[in-house]
């Protein structure tokens, strides 16, 4: 059945600076940072959360149904995504803005810095989730980054249509305060976060991980640890689902999205979240050996999950 992933849609201009960034960066002169990095490379690429989610999770056999947002400049994206055969029928297309665009540098110890505009996806809240009178197909969903009113409004009409969802906050952890947070932790399912994300929820939200995974409604929450792997909490218990060795470590770029396809991809089946995650541990790991957040190809992936 379908998974709805409610997220940005964007255009990634990737770089790469060959040093390293603690080299340029004088800690004790951060208060007057003005640095530049020589980036010999430059890349413009297909990207945004729900945009990388769904590459994804068609690639895996998956149904995306998208709800984003595009811009003026975003008729070419909307054809690449119906060429993958995924569902467009929610993104809305702004008619002033331009989509949103992601600007990152990563250094040779895969750093990033991102500058990012959100453009068109701060009016991703326009569109909303429908009831189950109209799509009673949608199995689970996700509220991956997006523009702030898009996930606050997103994850109650999901609750409110009883849509079982992922939370994934990311990069937009710091604009919802901790009262924000708990009522959207009531809500949701399930919780995915890297490390630093997991503590900055902790200290906004005043619970530990392992006392957020108690919650009733919650089914597990999982931190990302990178190569190590993944923590699985369910119930105040800890499961560290080991890491998959990548055959190269290429472009971090897009990996956590990768990650949330492969947990989608097992949850909607009815897979345990253990099953889940470690299928998505793999297709991380595939994503990081290749440039770019869509470039990868997942065949034969499934033959081991």
């Amino acid at each position: 059945m379908p998974a709805l992933i409610c997220g940005s849609l964007a255009f990634d201009t990737i770089t790469t600076f060959p040093g390293r960034f603690a080299e340029q960066i004088l800690p004790d002169q951060v208060h007057i940072l003005n640095v530049s990095f020589l980036v010999p490379t430059l890349r413009r690429e297909w990207g945004g959360c729900a945009g990388n989610i769904a590459y994804n999770l068609q690639a895996l056999g998956g149904q995306p149904v998208i709800m984003a947002a595009l811009g003026v400049d975003g008729g070419e994206y909307i054809r690449r995504i119906e060429s993958w055969g995924a569902d467009t029928s929610l993104i809305w297309r702004d008619g002033d803005l331009h989509t949103a665009q992601c600007h990152i540098t990563t250094d040779r110890d895969n750093n990033q810095i991102t500058a990012f505009h959100p453009g068109a996806m701060s009016h991703a809240h326009k569109v909303s989730v429908p009831p189950r009178s109209i799509r009673s197909d949608l199995a689970i969903g996700i509220i991956a980054p997006d523009g702030r009113e898009a996930m606050w409004q997103h994850a109650n009409q999901l609750h409110e249509a009883g849509i079982p969802f992922i939370f994934d906050p990311g990069q937009q952890l710091p604009q919802f305060n901790g009262e924000e947070h708990r009522a959207i932790l009531g809500k949701a399912s399930w919780v995915a976060l890297n490390d630093y994300e997991a503590r900055m929820l902790c200290e906004r939200t005043g619970e530990s991980i392992e006392a957020m995974s108690r919650r009733p409604n919650l089914h597990g929450v999982i931190v990302t640890l990178a190569a190590e792997g993944c923590e699985v909490w369910v119930r105040g218990a800890r499961t560290l689902v080991p890491g998959v060795k990548a055959a190269g470590v290429v472009d971090p770029t897009g990996c956590g999205d990768a990650f949330r396809a492969g947990m989608l991809y097992g949850l909607e089946r009815g897979w345990t979240l253990e099953r889940s995650v470690a299928l998505a541990n793999r297709i991380g790991a595939i994503k990081i050996a290749s440039r770019g957040p869509q470039n990868h190809r997942l065949d034969g992936v499934l033959d081991e999950a």
